[in-house]
């Protein structure tokens, strides 16, 4: 399924014009993820590509991100993508609760493709290892992306938008239900 990404309203963004997000689930533990931005590049700061790693505060700069958690519950993930190729896990027990690194999260394989009009990520997550997310559950999905201009301003964008400030982690974000794949 392909979801659109609104900019938040207190936002501004000359350069992105328009984010989408591709998602799929094609085995009940797996979580596909391609984040496609359009618009002027040069007008954004994407991160040249580095070896991929984990990395802390990824938040700061663009960034792409996905918190995961199962039907019903509270508790949640947090997935930070950086075009960069760096990436970060982290693990809540309620809404920004009990935060942690989440280590049992295998590292992402991850494709940067950019033109001078589109960057696209893509992103394959095993999450077999993450026990807040069983296979045999619906996931509740909140798809965000922090787009940072070449300017230095930051921008926030979404599935959907709390009232008030940007804040990817309220109930109101996680607006895509992902249902367990059909058996083959």
């Amino acid at each position: 399924m392909r979801r659109a990404l609104s900019i938040h309203p207190q936002s501004r963004s000359p350069g992105a014009a328009r984010i989408e997000v591709e998602v799929a689930r094609p085995r009940p533990s797996n979580l596909v993820l391609r984040y496609i931005v359009t618009g002027a590049m040069d007008e954004l700061y994407l991160p040249p590509p580095t070896a991929p790693a984990r990395v802390d505060e990824l938040w700061r700069r663009t960034c792409f991100e996905a918190f995961v958690g199962a039907l019903p519950g509270a508790a949640y993930f947090e997935f930070n993508f950086s075009p960069s190729t760096q990436w970060a896990a982290y693990r809540f027990s309620s809404y920004r609760t009990g935060m942690c690194v989440a280590a049992e999260i295998a590292a992402p394989l991850m494709e940067v493709r950019r033109t001078d009009s589109r960057c696209e990520l893509r992103v394959c997550l095993a999450l077999d290892r993450a026990p807040l997310l069983p296979s045999d559950a619906a996931w509740r999905l909140g798809l965000s992306a922090v787009i940072e201009e070449a300017t230095g301003a930051r921008c926030y964008w979404a599935l959907a938008h709390p009232p008030g400030a940007p804040d990817f982690h309220h109930a109101a974000g996680f607006a895509c239900e992902l249902p367990m794949p059909e058996p083959l």
